[in-house]
C-alpha cells in the first residue's frame, strides 16, 4: 500500500478551555497508519483523553500534509472518514489530485465532491503534472488529430490555443488541473 503523510494533532475544547495536561492535544497521528476511527480513539484514551467526559468535543489542533480549511471547525473523525472514503490515504494518485484540487478550489468543495460522489469523486478531474499552457495546447492539438509540418510548428501559438480550449482547466503549483464537474 502506498502511504501519504497527513498527520494531525487532536485536541479537545474541554481540555483546551480547562488548561489541563491535555490542553496541547494528542501526539501526532499519521492518518494512514489507522484502518478505522476506533484505532485512533483507543490511542487517545491511552493518552489520557476522557472521551465520555471533558474531552468529548474534539478538534484538529494542528495538521500537516493538507491545506485549505479552518481546521478548528473540522471534526477529526469527519476528516478521517472523508479521507478514507476518497482513498487519499492509501493511493498516491488520489492524494496528488486532492492536493491540486485543494489548491484551486478549497476543502469545502472537496468535501462536497466526496459526499456527493463517494469514491468516484475524482472521475472528472485530470491533472497535468509539470504542464504549462503551451504543453497543454500541444497535447490537445495532437489529441484532436491535427498535424502540423515540423517547419511550421514555431508559427503556432500553442499557449494561446491551450488557454482557448482549456475552459475547465486551471493552474496549480504543480502544473494544470482540469475539473469537469
Amino acid at each position: 500500500m502506498i502511504v501519504n503523510d497527513i498527520s494531525i494533532v487532536i485536541g479537545s475544547w474541554g481540555s483546551y478551555n480547562a488548561c489541563n495536561e491535555r490542553a496541547l492535544g494528542s501526539k501526532w497521528k499519521n492518518l494512514s497508519d489507522y484502518s478505522d476511527w476506533e484505532d485512533i480513539v483507543t490511542e487517545l484514551e491511552q493518552e489520557g483523553f476522557e472521551l465520555n467526559g471533558i474531552d468529548e468535543e474534539l478538534f484538529i489542533q494542528d495538521i500537516e500534509g493538507i491545506e485549505g480549511a479552518n481546521w478548528d471547525y473540522v471534526n477529526p473523525e469527519s476528516l478521517f472518514e472523508l479521507l478514507k472514503e476518497a482513498d487519499v490515504l492509501g493511493n498516491s494518485y488520489y492524494f496528488d489530485v486532492m492536493q491540486a484540487f485543494l489548491e484551486v478550489r478549497g476543502f469545502d468543495e472537496f468535501e462536497r465532491l466526496v459526499n456527493s460522489y463517494g469514491s468516484r469523486w475524482s472521475d472528472d478531474i485530470n491533472i497535468y503534472r509539470n504542464f504549462d499552457w503551451d504543453d497543454y495546447g500541444r497535447e490537445m492539438f495532437e489529441a484532436c488529430g491535427y498535424e502540423v509540418p515540423e517547419p511550421l510548428e514555431d508559427f503556432i501559438d500553442f499557449e494561446a490555443y491551450g488557454k482557448y480550449i482549456g475552459e475547465y482547466v486551471e493552474e496549480y503549483s504543480g502544473g494544470l488541473i482540469e475539473i469537469l464537474r
